[in-house]
Order: C-alpha cells, then structure tokens, then sequence
C-alpha cells in the first residue's frame, strides 16, 4: 500500500502511463482483493502497442521495487520490531502481528516522505490521473479483468479522494490502517487498540526520521 515509495523511485518520469504503472498492482488489490493478474508473463500481449507497454514498464517497476523494499535488511529489521512491539496490543486480536507490521511500516515511509518533502503527493496525483484511460481499460482486458467499471469506480474514488496527502496527519495512520485490516477481518481494531497503536506507532514513525532516507538510497 505504499503508493508514494513506489513513486519515489520513478518520480522523474514524465510518461503517466509508467507512473500508473508503478502503483496499478496496489490499485487493482484496492478495488478489489480477489483480482490477481500477472500481465509480466504475456509481455507479447502489449508489444507494438507504446501505451500499454508503458503500463506494463510501470508494472514490471512495481515488482522490481518491491522485491528489493521486502527483503532490504532496513525492512526486514524494523517490521520485525514493531511486530515485537505491538504484539501484546493485538494478544486478543484476529489480525496477525506480522501483518500489521509490514503495512504499518510501509504506510510510516510514505508519510516521512511527504513530511520530509521528498515527494510531492500533487505531483503524483497529477500524473495518474493523465494516464489514457481507454488503454488502462484494454490493459486490464487483456488481463481478464472484464468488469473495469469496477476498476475505474474505486481509481476515480482514489483520485478525488486524494487520501495520500493526509497520510501525514496524527489521527490517519492507525485509520489506513484499520480500513486495510477491514478487507480481511470485520471489526478488526477495537477503540482501545486503535488509541495504544497510535501512541506507539507514531513514536516510532518520529524515532525512524533519523534514518528512513536509506532504504531510498538505492539505484533501482
């Protein structure tokens, strides 16, 4: 879920197809979890066709990007702390700790890189939202996604929304992070869990400042 790391590393690129193409996996997941497309393994598919093969740079960028954010020892090492650290919270919880863990993780980066003002959240916006539409619709086609009107409800909702500004603010960790939890598990933060996992995990949002930056000093 962490749409503005993923933008980071392509965050010079003009073309908007790439820059879609960089956050579509996270997106096609949002609108709906049960979709699972792998369009790297039918690259053939979208030869010839420069838009479409602009979705699937973007794509491929995503995968690439997530390999090495997954299993750099910075993620490794501080997902298994906050796990260490909210796992009594969670001791009557149905959410596993390790899940919440890797995605609380993801959503703190993202939000230092706004506070930080390494990204501009506008920018990123901007460049999706220019992406062509009607090659979006034939790249998710050609993927069996048929339904795309399913697609584009939640993505013009994504848009208008403009959620991932706010990422930065006190009170919206814990809530992105309940809403993600909410398409796996009904109910899945209680009031009083939500209060301790704020506390604790905007202690460590502020404790990481000092060293979040490294994870991004890498030619991807």
């Amino acid at each position: 879920m962490n749409f503005l790391s993923h933008y980071y590393f392509d965050r010079e690129t003009t073309n908007p197809e790439v820059v879609l193409g960089c956050v579509l996996p996270d997106l096609i997941r949002n609108a709906n979890k049960f979709w699972r497309i792998h369009p790297e393994k039918k690259a053939h598919l979208f030869s010839g066709q420069e838009k479409l093969e602009s979705l699937l740079t973007g794509w491929k960028r995503h995968l690439t990007v997530d390999l090495y954010f997954h299993s750099s020892d910075f993620f490794i090492k501080h997902t298994a702390a906050i796990r260490k650290l909210i796992a009594p919270i969670l001791s009557g919880s149905q959410i596993r700790p390790s899940f919440l863990a890797h995605i609380s993780l993801e959503l703190m980066l993202d939000s230092l890189l706004i506070d930080s003002s390494l990204i501009n959240a506008s920018d990123f916006y901007d460049k999706i939202a220019h992406a062509d539409r009607k090659s979006l619709k034939r790249f998710l086609e050609i993927n069996l996604i048929t339904d795309t009107t399913v697609f584009f409800k939640f993505f013009d909702t994504f848009l208008e929304i403009n959620y991932l500004h706010r990422y930065n603010e006190s009170n919206n960790l814990v809530y992105a992070l309940n809403r993600i939890c909410m398409r796996v598990w009904k109910d899945p933060l209680s009031e009083e869990e939500k209060f301790k996992m704020r506390a604790l995990l905007l202690d460590y949002q502020d404790a990481l400042k000092t060293d979040f930056q490294t994870i991004f000093n890498y030619d991807l």
